[in-house]
């Protein structure tokens, strides 16, 4: 059972701002066509229009998620939380 002073400290970090990652999708390509981009190109990712779209936290891969329409903005519903947050990274990615 956590002492008041274990519960005060966590308090405090409770209030610190992360930041908050939604990784769609990725791709690998030649410089050659990222100097050629223009508005209104077009990048096919690897991800399909189906697979889980990652949540990042601070870089660290914490769950998954579809995405959703919340109002006129984007959201994520999560539909797996990961189990050892701790051993992933934004490296993975």
């Amino acid at each position: 059972m956590s002492s008041l002073a274990e519960v005060k400290n966590l308090d405090v970090v409770l209030d610190v701002k992360v930041q908050v990652t939604v990784q769609l999708g990725s791709c690998h390509l030649p410089m050659r066509e990222i100097v050629n981009l223009t508005p209104g190109s077009v990048i096919q990712l690897r991800q399909q229009a189906k697979d889980p779209v990652g949540l990042y936290v601070n870089g660290k891969l914490i769950a998954y998620g579809e995405v959703v329409v919340v109002e006129d903005s984007f959201g994520v519903k999560i539909t797996e939380l990961i189990e050892d947050a701790g051993d992933s990274s934004a490296s993975d990615l």
